[in-house]
């Protein structure tokens, strides 16, 4: 099945520490995508972006010196780039946009912008509750997630480290990834890092990096004569829960379930049908809660079906190919570089690390605290 749109450009900005401007990263990652699809600027009538300002599509269109069609600066974290896909979707079918670039760039390690201190809000009602414990956000959180899950299924730290050991033997096969080089990781090197908040030490934690890129959408149709193979957009689904956990009844249990239910049943396909995985690991937590809400496996089952290399290169499941946001790079907002990698995977471009034969891939963004989840499913002809 398909809806009649694809992804034909895909391109990453510099990753790293860079010392460039959001607005400069974002620049460069959209003339790479625009490039590679072999389109310019004059043919983008819709943007998708946010991160950059208030108004974050106006800021982009006047940067960029051009009046779109349609924009969308939903702001969702992490999953706003497959909920983008989504719109874009959507909007190409209506005829509100012929060409729209989703794009992202972030410079926090740049400008050492990520605060620990958290962002709950003063007037939130949440916050009464919340911030006299000074939660770091959104760790905190996670951790909490994170502790529950061991405990009511009885799994332990070493075997949720699987994730993060995983995630590095992905990277050693990356050169763009600012883990590339560093050496492999064993559970110990997981558990012996220091302490963030327990259970989750620093290598249970995402990077911190500057870092983007951007994808170019049209009709399925025009990106075939384009200057790359399109990956269609096949299926799509997105839900969004809780701004806080106050009222959570169950920290184990996340929206990504109904986001992957629908979005597999648009594109008519299951789980099992799926060759290569990339899903938000902000945490080793996130990655856990994500494959069983996305069918993969049962409730609970997670880190027993990751064991034994499953996730690894290699195995029969592979799972965040560039290395994640645990090895490759975590510029604030994961979920554009999720798509890009499923691209690369899909075209066949992506190296030492390419899963033979990738005709399907999910990529699935998680965003805030357990609160937003989106699901795409993309494919390419046999």
């Amino acid at each position: 099945m398909s809806t009649g749109v694809a992804i034909a450009g895909a391109a990453e900005c510099d990753l790293g520490v860079t010392n460039r401007s959001i607005l400069g990263l974002q620049a460069q990652a959209v003339k790479r995508a625009l490039d590679d699809a072999g389109l310019a600027l004059r043919d983008v009538d819709g943007i998708a972006t946010t991160g950059v300002s208030r108004f974050s599509a106006t800021q982009l269109a006047d940067y960029f010196g051009i009046r779109p069609r349609w924009t969308d600066s939903t702001y969702a974290g992490g999953s706003a780039f497959e909920m983008f896909v989504a719109r874009a979707t959507q909007a190409i079918r209506a005829g509100q946009a012929e060409t729209v670039v989703i794009s992202f760039a972030s410079n926090q390690r740049s400008a050492r912008s990520r605060s620990l201190g958290g962002v709950v809000e003063d007037h939130t009602p949440e916050a009464q509750f919340e911030t006299p414990y000074g939660p770091l956000y959104p760790l905190s959180y996670y951790a909490m997630a994170a502790q529950r899950y061991l405990h009511a299924y009885g799994k332990t730290r070493e075997q949720l480290a699987e994730i993060a050991v995983a995630a590095r033997e992905w990277a050693l096969l990356n050169p763009a990834a600012f883990r590339h080089g560093k050496g492999p990781l064993t559970a110990a090197d997981v558990l012996g890092s220091a302490m963030i908040s327990s259970p989750l030490t620093a290598l249970d934690c995402c990077l911190v990096t500057d870092g983007g890129g951007a994808v170019v959408l049209t009709s399925l149709e025009r990106a075939r004569d384009l200057r790359r193979a399109p990956v269609e957009v096949l299926g799509y689904g997105e839900r969004t829960t809780n701004t806080s956990m106050t009222a959570v009844p169950d920290l184990t249990v996340t929206g990504a379930a109904g986001a992957a239910e629908e979005a597999f049943a648009r594109a008519g396909v299951a789980p099992a049908d799926i060759d290569v995985v990339q899903v938000y690991d902000s945490f080793t937590i996130t990655v856990a809660l994500t494959l069983e809400a996305l069918g993969f496996c049962g409730r609970g089952e997670a880190l027993d079906w990751i064991a034994g290399g499953r996730i690894r290169p290699g195995g029969d499941v592979p799972l965040n190919t560039s290395g994640g946001g645990l090895s490759y790079c975590h510029p604030g907002q994961f979920g554009i570089l999720l798509l890009i990698e499923a691209v690369a995977q899909l075209r066949g471009d992506a190296g030492a690390r390419q899963v033979p034969g990738a005709r399907l891939a999910v990529a699935h963004g998680t965003g805030g605290i357990l609160s937003t989840h989106a699901t795409v499913v993309l494919g390419v002809d046999a």
